[in-house]
């Protein structure tokens, strides 16, 4: 922070003093009065150079800011454009799936007991038949449970082999859904980008208030010190005028003491050559005052 300027080394000039200080004293009053206006003078040419560093610093970061903003906004119209492509992807990815589990209700693989199920339970019928004893009803009761787990197990893997379709498409929806993924990746990371530039262009403003802050203060000091310079500087030629008038008056002053002189000595001439005409005798003096008027 700038110090105000001190009070105390300022030079008053008051009325009067113009009108009743001699000469002298004004002469000395004037170079007072000069030395500190070409004092404050330099200090208001540091203070207006200091101010002019701190708005061109202001503007620096200003234009920084700017930059950030730039940037920021371009990164936030790519994220827009992948948010775009990553909803539209993720939205053809889940009619797929949708697909997907139409196509599974439609051939009922979720329905009923799995293949390996099918299998095992004809694998423990067949073993029965053959290692059990049984009854002619039994044995064709059981005959018939194998035959209709066996066309239960026919009909499933019928349908199953149908579902080469079924695992195009779910690949299919897969892949729309890894794709949709990629996208969300980048709007993650040039959302972390964009909100980093904006950060920083926050700051930057932040700075540049601070800095023009400093410079509103410098101006302040400035037009202080320059107003300070400017009175001293009006004093300084207010006594410059009154010195001149002093010298005036003192030259009108000699300039009527020496034509009263003058006029002294005419008379004096004029008088000593009345005497002269008169037959007088003059002495050396006399003579040396009539040259002197141009008398002889």
């Amino acid at each position: 922070m700038v110090d105000s300027i001190d009070q105390s080394k300022n030079v008053e000039l008051t009325e009067d003093d113009l009108e009743n200080k001699s000469k002298g004293e004004l002469i000395k009053l004037a170079g007072q009065l000069r030395d500190r206006r070409n004092e404050l003078n330099q200090m208001a040419s540091e203070r207006a150079s200091d101010r002019d560093d701190l708005n061109a610093k202001t503007r620096e970061k200003v234009d920084e800011a700017q930059e950030h903003r730039e940037e920021r906004d371009e990164l936030n119209e790519k994220v827009q454009e992948h948010k775009e492509s990553r909803n539209e992807l993720n939205a053809e990815a889940n009619e797929l799936f949708d697909k997907v589990e139409q196509l599974k209700n439609e051939m009922e693989l979720d329905e009923g007991k799995s293949i390996d199920e099918l299998e095992s339970e004809i694998e423990d019928l067949e073993f029965k038949q053959q290692t059990e004893v049984l009854s002619s009803e039994d044995e064709r009761e059981l005959i018939e449970k194998i035959e209709e787990k066996r066309d239960k197990l026919a009909s499933k893997k019928e349908k199953l082999d149908q579902t080469e379709d079924l695992d195009g498409i779910k690949e299919e929806a897969e892949e729309v859904r890894s794709e949709a993924s990629q996208h969300h990746q980048k709007v993650t990371e040039l959302a972390d980008e964009a909100q980093k530039h904006h950060n920083e262009m926050i700051e930057a403003y932040r700075e540049a208030d601070d800095i023009r802050d400093e410079a509103d203060e410098m101006h302040e000091k400035f037009v202080e010190a320059q107003e300070a310079a400017d009175q001293h500087h009006e004093d300084f030629v207010r006594v410059q005028k009154r010195l001149r008038e002093l010298d005036k008056k003192e030259e009108a002053e000699e300039r009527s003491a020496r034509e009263e002189k003058q006029e002294a000595a005419r008379e004096e001439a004029e008088e000593i050559y009345q005497k002269f005409k008169e037959g007088e005798t003059l002495d050396t003096e006399d003579l040396m005052k009539l040259q002197k008027a141009g008398k002889l």
